[in-house]
Formats: C-alpha cells, sequence, structure tokens
C-alpha cells in the first residue's frame, strides 16, 4: 500500500452494472472512503492540497475513489450507464469490494452529496464528513446541474475570467470529458429531509465561510440528529484547496 501522495497506484474494481471505478489509497489504519467533488478527482480533492496526507497521519486508511465519468474511472458516453443513483451504489460497491465493515465516509461538494446517498442506501460507518454542501444540495437537486450543463454545452463560448471560463478551465487541467460529465449530471438523486433526520452517526459538515452555492451548511448539520458544523476559508471553489479541510476531517475522525 502506497504511504506518499507521490506514488499511489490506481486500483480498479467492476461496480454494480459492469462499469469500471478506479481508487487510490494512502496510509494505514481505519478505512476511511472520500469522495471527490463535480469536476474534479480524487488526486485533485484530496492529494494535491495535502487533505488525505494530513488525515493519514492520524492513524487512517483512505481509500479515494475516481466517480464514474471523472478522473480514471469508466467515461461511458451511453446515457444508460448513468442511472439516477449510480454513484452511491458504486460507492456501496467499492465497500464491498473491499469488504469494509469498520470505517468512515465523507466527501466534498458532489462527494457530500453521494455521501448523504450512500448513508440514505444503507452505508453504515461510524463517522460522516459532508463537505461543501447545504441542506438545500440533499433534499433538492432539482435544477442544481443547471450551471454545469450550460458551460459543458458551450465549451468555448465564455467570457474571460467568468465563473464559467474558469470552471471550464479547471475541467481543462483535470482532462474531463464534457460527455460524460452531462450523463454523471443525470444520477442527481434527492435525499428527503425525513431521510436526513434519520442518520444515526456523527456527521461532519464543513464548508467554506464564503459558500452558499448548496444552500446552509447550518441548516444542514442541525437537521442531523448528531451534526457538527464547521466552517472553514473559502468559496465553494476555493475551501478545498485551503489546509482547514484536512485538519477540520482530521480532527473530527480523530476525536
Amino acid at each position: 500500500m502506497a504511504s506518499s501522495p507521490t506514488d499511489l497506484p490506481v486500483h480498479r474494481f467492476t461496480s454494480f452494472d459492469g462499469e469500471e471505478i478506479a481508487y487510490r489509497e494512502i496510509g494505514e489504519g481505519r478505512p476511511v472512503i472520500l469522495i471527490h467533488g463535480f469536476f474534479s478527482t480524487a488526486m485533485v480533492n484530496w492529494v494535491r492540497y495535502g487533505h488525505a496526507a494530513r488525515v493519514a497521519a492520524e492513524g487512517f486508511r483512505v481509500i479515494m475513489p475516481d466517480l464514474r465519468g471523472h478522473g480514471d474511472s469508466t467515461k461511458s458516453h451511453d446515457p444508460a450507464a448513468y442511472p439516477r443513483d449510480a454513484l452511491a451504489d458504486d460507492g456501496l460497491a467499492l465497500i464491498a469490494h473491499l469488504g469494509l465493515i469498520d470505517y468512515d465516509l465523507g466527501g466534498y461538494s458532489l462527494g457530500g452529496r453521494t455521501t448523504m446517498r450512500m448513508l440514505a442506501r444503507g452505508a453504515t460507518p461510524g463517522k460522516a464528513i459532508v463537505g461543501g454542501m447545504g441542506l438545500e444540495g440533499i433534499v433538492h437537486t432539482a435544477g442544481r446541474g443547471g450551471h454545469f450543463r450550460t458551460i459543458l454545452t458551450n465549451l468555448g463560448g465564455f467570457e474571460r475570467g467568468s465563473p464559467e471560463w474558469m470552471a471550464e478551465a479547471f475541467l481543462k487541467t483535470v482532462g474531463g470529458d464534457p460527455i460524460a460529465l452531462l450523463h454523471v449530471l443525470d444520477t442527481f438523486t434527492d435525499t428527503p429531509l425525513d431521510v436526513v433526520e434519520t442518520c444515526a452517526m456523527p456527521v461532519l459538515v464543513v464548508a467554506g465561510k464564503d459558500d452558499d452555492d448548496n444552500g446552509s451548511a447550518a441548516e444542514l448539520a442541525a437537521a442531523l440528529p448528531h451534526g457538527v458544523h464547521a466552517i472553514i476559508a473559502g468559496n465553494h471553489m476555493s475551501a478545498v484547496t485551503h489546509k482547514g479541510l484536512g485538519e477540520s476531517i482530521a480532527r473530527f475522525l480523530a476525536d
């Protein structure tokens, strides 16, 4: 198992519907699965800014999948490869593939939403982390992909420096596949408030102080029976680059 961020071999497994999902690992100890956000990858979200290494330093085996349509995972152009809740079902398939029983689970942005969907569909981590996500982004996903759908269907048509232009530039740096990513938007699924309110484990809700892209993180934490709200620097895009994200997750898991 790799112990250095510069030496993270890609592992692969076949998910519930035959699609191939890639993942990387760092560290040893109690397993924690961390899921990246939309347009991003495990390496960018968790490794580049030191978050995975920070969590691993607390004695954790950090397992980081690439969501389908992203990174080194399958990037099918077939709409049938993107049923609703496919991302959550991939996560559950990863847990089964690794034979995990006692583990923790979390994610940032789309990874945070996927974490909640996994909880709704039967995942039983000891602790969970929902980063870059508010209550509205969990219970009402309809239309939340509209911004990205506009970007993915109008590439090259945005004013330099605009949010859309910057998102497109990020897409290029990670080698994102626009067709596959458009299909990923069709997997979005609401988690009803009454389901959120039944989550029995401690859940860290961490978001940048200027991040309201997905509603109120404080309201999400309040809706969870054992929610813990943490505020870090930045907005939705920049918070993931700040060391506070890894620090908050590491402290929460180690406490």
